[in-house]
């Protein structure tokens, strides 16, 4: 059996200074797109909110 991730695609505006960070983890080997850096984020940030939420 195996677990597929239906991947939905999101237009996103981000400051400049933002892009250039994400580029510059892409050069140094980091993650290998904006998009791999952008959902490896995304998890985190969402996971430490819900962890907020549920210890009150």
């Amino acid at each position: 059996m195996t677990n597929t991730i239906e991947i939905q695609t999101l237009n996103v505006r981000l400051p400049k200074e933002i892009v250039l960070w994400l580029d510059s983890l892409i050069e140094r080997g980091i993650y290998k797109s904006r998009s791999e850096a952008i959902r490896d984020y995304s998890r985190k940030y969402l996971a430490a909110r819900e962890k907020e939420v549920q210890d009150g």
